[in-house]
């Protein structure tokens, strides 16, 4: 059969589907995190763990699963990983004793990460690159829905949450099963991506990633550090530490978390169009960096609005999931692309266990909590210091494109394919 127009289109969309049940699941535990711990007795360290343990097994396994990507499929590999993300879910929502709990997550992380790794590589591979920024762009902000819509769960599904904390967690389970059935899907119309699909895979060389550039470290430091500062806290901590020290409801910091994720949804294509268009990929990222310690500034020493914070980290993690995985993939040659991403997310996952990890002991041992706000400082202070070492990386990569080493980052699309 040959490849139509909106088969592309079609990927994306079951992509996002993909994707979007999963990014529901770990968001999930956000707005459950005070039930959990009135309910089901856990420390705020034991639900950092929660998310913590999530992110524990991608530290070998996402570099694996890249590698595998790279040998046979982004669309195989992808339902292998949902199929772990809907067993992990259900183990999760069943949560008694707690060790099935984190037995649950644990399993949920095997799939979790290295599916976004399988979903980028295979839109890369349906897209041509004078798109790739667009289609990625797309992607976020359809899968961005599923974060949304779990940090505004107790508006729209209050009875899930007036039956305790398990119900939301099967809510999380229900989606990741739809997750599942798109991942069939996508790898039903991979057949008709082209001759590509069909050629044998790369072998399997952990050796090429040392010759990737150095542009390419740049980017995977402000990759890490991004996603160690701004999960942890925005699907974590944030809602339970808008009620302990900015003293809203349930309700009131559920919704405020969700703009974050709300304007992503819209704005992450935007800026995915514009990157394509004007280029300036390093000048928007180290503009998104930049945001972060702001934003961590503001929550800490400030009395601002919790709007104005929620705007500039809205901003950042509406430009930077926008540029940095095309413009890694400009970096990195597309055979090798899965090993790259996979590579990011082993670091990434270990950034994010060891910052969840790090943030729920910080708030235990100083008494954070309804009673005491101030014991959120110190795990404010961290992210604001991890944010500021992104910033670095950032203006770091901006520099280099700027010289002789360019990969043309801050060239528009229309000529990098002329």
């Amino acid at each position: 059969m040959r490849r139509t127009g909106w088969l592309p289109w079609l990927a994306l969309l079951l992509a996002a589907l993909t994707n979007a049940g999963n990014y529901y699941a770990y968001d999930s535990i956000a707005p459950v995190a005070d039930l959990l711990r009135r309910q089901h007795a856990l420390t705020q360290g034991q639900i950092g763990l929660l998310n913590a343990i999530a992110s524990l097994p991608n530290i070998p396994l996402s570099l694996v699963g890249g590698l595998l990507i790279d040998r046979f499929g982004a669309a195989r590999t992808a339902l292998l990983m949902a199929a772990l993300g809907f067993a992990g879910s259900v183990l999760t929502a069943v949560g008694e004793p707690f060790a099935l709990m984190a037995t649950g997550r644990f399993i949920f992380g095997f799939g979790e990460e290295t599916l976004l790794i399988c979903v980028l590589t295979g839109v890369a591979q349906w897209f041509s690159a004078k798109r790739a920024a667009l289609a990625m762009s797309l992607l976020f902000s359809m899968a961005r829905v599923g974060s949304y819509a779990a940090d505004v769960s107790p508006r729209w599904a209050p009875q899930f949450y007036a039956g305790g904390w398990r119900p939301p967690l099967m809510l999380a389970a229900g989606l990741t099963a739809v997750s599942l059935a798109a991942a069939v899907a996508l790898l039903l119309i991979d057949r008709y991506r082209g001759p590509a699909s069909r050629r044998p895979g790369e072998r399997i060389d952990l050796r090429a990633i040392a010759h990737f550039d150095r542009s390419y470290w740049y980017i995977l430091g402000l990759n890490v550090l991004f996603a160690s500062v701004f999960f942890p806290f925005r699907s974590t901590f944030a809602i339970v530490f808008f009620q302990d020290a900015k003293h809203k409801t349930l309700a009131e910091a559920g919704q405020m978390n969700s703009w974050v994720f709300f304007a992503a949804i819209f704005a992450t294509p935007v800026i995915g169009w514009l990157a394509d268009r004007i280029g300036r990929r390093a000048a928007l990222l180290s503009l998104g960096a930049g945001l972060v310690p702001i934003t961590f500034l503001l929550l800490g020493a400030t009395d601002a609005s919790l709007w104005v914070s929620t705007a500039t980290m809205g901003v950042a993690f509406s430009v930077v999931p926008a540029v940095i995985w095309p413009a890694t993939a400009m970096l990195v040659d597309e055979k090798r692309l899965g090993t790259a991403y996979g590579l990011i997310n082993v670091l990434q996952s270990s950034g994010m266990f060891a910052c969840n990890w790090a943030a729920g002991a910080l708030n235990d041992r100083f008494h954070a909590g309804p009673a005491y706000p101030d014991g959120y400082r110190p795990m404010i202070a961290m992210f604001g210091a991890l944010s500021l070492i992104a910033l670095a990386s950032t203006l770091a990569l901006w520099r280099r494109e700027l010289g002789p080493h360019a990969h043309g980052l801050e060239a528009p699309a229309t000529i990098q394919a002329a």
